[in-house]
């Protein structure tokens, strides 16, 4: 019962994607073929979440799509939805059956389970789904029945049906004659679309369908070879007025019309669109799928790549799709809205610029945060040996520049700043720093790279150029981050509370009005040097996970910040690759009167839990009207700046893009599947909270550092001395839910 409840939400979350039915007409008229919307194809249904052709993908998409089926027969002509010429990966078919055979088809030795090597019904009483598509949610899989599809078509559901039908050779050499009984499929069912890769088959049902049905070809890669003519596909699609003599229309995988080169970035468009229309050919895109990489041209981001084809030239007239949300999300929402007032009083703040673009904290990645629609750029301030202020994620240079090829000697482990060692800005100056080059980080490993055409690019930031660029760029506001106080103090005579407040002083931040100005720090002693300055908004970085407030807490924490940043998964639990619920710290904060971001968004589909159905968007909407927060830290602007700027974002609307439902998957899955549960979150203790004061800074000489002070233990105790022996401990025991 918990499980159809779920379904039915996750529907009408799907369908508020569309217009409704009484919507007036869009004043603007598509450059489709048709004048109309492009349509949503959806392969096998929503089979980015659900195994191809199951009930629940069907059901989850059957109003805002197309359901495509690709045809698999049985020895005794039983029709069946799956994906490719084997039941293997998408069926539990091996548990049934675990001897393979080996069959040639269309030129090629294929090993495995075959639909033609059994009958109807001993698929549909021993063969159930499995996802197919291995970085997808094995949770469903053996629960559904392979989908036939007379009972399918017999039951009017989807409303839409399109039947991709190949293997003409294979199936007629195994005794099963696939024109006849597409054929028969076609006369006794309503089909909206029917195609395939094969002339021969089109050639042979052309003139034999219901006027409304459309003939589409479909064409594979361009080196793979047509099996009528023998010819690639890339020579046959270079003569479209031939196709037009068989079909209505085709389908192309999406690099015939936006080609990807070698380096995985986006060449110059095609005309292939244009040139089909002028012959009244309709053009399908397929091979979309949110959780597959595509080009770097389009940072992670599935939404752009939508737009990329309906914002340029011709429009495409369909997308095929493992992801007919994300699909019909970008052409109700985002299309031609680009330049809207932003929606909702939520900030963008940049995450060191826009890091996932270009190197962080550089110039380019600043000036894109501000291209981009970022309300608040940032800059995280490191200090030289030499005294210079610049900005740079970490003191630890490593990851964001190139110093391990030219100071890997100066190398060295400081456990008031970091556990692990590192190449730390206060051991270099200023002119040595400038020699290294800043290198972008991919937070979620080399198989993620971001912009690698980029990713030595720009140049370093000195706390008086960030403040400058901010106030020529008019910026709504800038945030200062402030760590390592104590340390710099005690152990290298550096003053980087002083260097912030003489800089945002030389910028007059602390006379004008007009630009929000946020000082950010983990450290309340560096929050209480700024008090007594009106202008500025004290913000308190949190660093570690937690799922309570204490109010006692909170009114710590009052006493040194007007505002709070948390790692998102503190605000929206996250067990292994589920959403599990919400924690109340963001109404705990919010009923005290402290404003609450939360950090750090990104486009990747890795770093989304399921929930998020590897959309962004989605994500970003649970964060501001689920846990309604009042800033969104990202490594994106764009992709937020973009929701944020769409009516979909406005969740009274319709269309919209709702919140997900943290533990709402989670009670679709069978309890034995579930990762192990994981200890409750912490609190938020005081002792969390409150930092000594901070210690006098010693002679810059520094002819005796062994006589200066030793400096007091770093906020949140519990990531150093006693209690690391205990959190380790803690990681072998539970694992560890990596924070976003």
């Amino acid at each position: 019962m918990i499980r159809s409840f779920f379904l039915v939400s996750l529907l009408i979350h799907a369908t508020l994607a569309k217009k409704p039915a009484h919507a007036p007409a869009p004043a603007k008229k598509w450059s489709t073929l048709s004048g109309n919307e492009p349509l949503i194809i959806a392969r096998g249904g929503f089979s980015g979440l659900f195994p191809e052709g199951s009930a629940d993908a069907v059901t989850i998409t059957k109003d805002i799509s197309i359901f495509l089926c690709n045809l698999q027969m049985t020895k005794d002509a039983g029709a069946y939805c799956l994906t490719g010429a084997k039941l293997d990966n998408a069926t539990t078919i091996a548990m049934f059956d675990p001897k393979e055979k080996t069959y040639n088809i269309n030129g090629q030795d294929v090993q495995g389970h075959f639909a033609v090597d059994y009958t109807g019904a001993e698929i549909d009483h021993n063969v159930s789904l499995n996802q197919a598509i291995f970085s997808r949610p094995s949770f469903y899989d053996g629960m559904s029945p392979v989908l036939n599809v007379d009972a399918l078509l017999r039951d009017k559901s989807p409303p839409m049906f399109w039947l991709n039908v190949q293997y003409e050779a294979f199936y007629n050499e195994h005794g099963v004659k696939l024109v006849d009984n597409v054929l028969e499929i076609l006369k006794l069912y309503q089909i909206d679309f029917v195609s395939s890769p094969e002339i021969g088959v089109l050639r042979s049902i052309n003139g034999k369908v219901n006027k409304a049905t459309k003939v589409v070809f479909q064409l594979l890669h361009a080196n793979d070879v047509e099996p009528t003519t023998k010819q690639p596909y890339g020579t046959i699609v270079k003569d479209l007025a031939a196709i037009k003599a068989f079909a209505s229309g085709i389908m192309v995988p999406k690099e015939y019309i936006w080609p990807v080169k070698a380096d995985k970035y986006l060449g110059p468009p095609t005309t292939l669109v244009t040139d089909a229309h002028k012959l009244g050919l309709e053009v399908y895109a397929s091979g979309f799928a949110n959780d597959f990489f595509s080009s770097y041209s389009y940072n992670y981001d599935s939404t752009a790549e939508y737009l990329k084809f309906i914002e340029n030239g011709d429009t495409v007239d369909g997308f095929v799709t493992d992801f007919a949300p994300t699909a019909s999300n970008a052409l109700a929402c985002f299309v031609h809205n680009n330049t809207l007032p932003k929606q909702g009083q939520a900030l963008i703040i940049g995450n060191n610029g826009a890091s996932g673009v270009y190197p962080g904290s550089t110039d380019l990645a600043y000036q894109q945060a501000i291209d981009d629609g970022a309300d608040i750029i940032d800059c995280s301030v490191q200090m030289t040996k030499d005294g210079i202020a610049f900005c740079s994620n970490t003191a630890d240079l490593i990851g964001d520049t190139t110093a391990m090829t030219k100071f890997m000697s100066r190398t060295s482990n400081v456990p008031e700043v970091q556990p692990k060692s590192g190449i730390f800005s206060f051991d270099l100056t200023w002119n040595e720093i400038q020699t290294l080059q800043p290198q972008i980080a991919n937070p979620d490993g080399k198989d993620f790279q971001r912009n690698p055409a980029k990713k030595n690019s720009g140049k370093f930031v000195t706390l008086s150029e960030f403040l400058e660029l901010a106030k020529t760029k008019a910026v709504t506001g800038i945030l200062v981050n402030i760590k390592n106080a104590a340390y710099l103090a005690s152990k290298k005579g550096l003053d980087i509370v002083g260097a912030v407040s003489t800089a945002l002083s030389n910028a007059t931040f602390d006379k004008q009005v007009t630009q929000q100005v946020l000082v950010q720090s983990d450290d309340s002693s560096v929050l209480s040097k700024y008090k007594d300055i009106p202008s500025y908004k004290r913000v308190l970085l949190i660093e570690d996970k937690i799922g309570d407030a204490p109010s006692q807490t909170v009114d710590e924490i009052k006493k040194y910040a007007e505002a709070v940043n948390l790692p998102k998964t503190s605000v929206v639990k996250v067990s292994g690759s589920l959403l599990t619920g919400m924690t109340n710290i963001v109404k705990e904060l919010k009923d005290a009167n402290l404003t609450v971001f939360v950090r750090s968004i990104r486009n990747e589909y890795i770093s989304l839990a399921f929930d998020y159905w590897s959309d962004p968007n989605v994500e970003i909407s649970t964060y501001i009207h689920s846990a309604k927060v009042d800033g969104i830290v990202t490594d994106f602007p764009a992709t937020v700046s973009r929701y944020m700027r769409s009516p979909c974002s406005i969740p009274n609307n319709v269309p919209a893009i709702l919140p997900a439902e943290p533990g709402g998957l989670k009670n679709t899955v069978p309890p034995h599947l579930l990762p192990p549960a994981e200890a409750p979150l912490p609190p938020l203790e005081v002792a969390n909270v409150v930092d000594p004061p901070l210690p006098p800074v010693v002679n810059e000489d520094r002819t005796n550092p062994g006589a200066a002070p030793t400096p007091p233990p770093p906020s949140g105790a519990w990531r150093y001395a006693a209690n690391l022996g205990l959190s380790l401990v803690a990681i072998l025991s539970l694992g560890i839910v990596k924070s976003k």
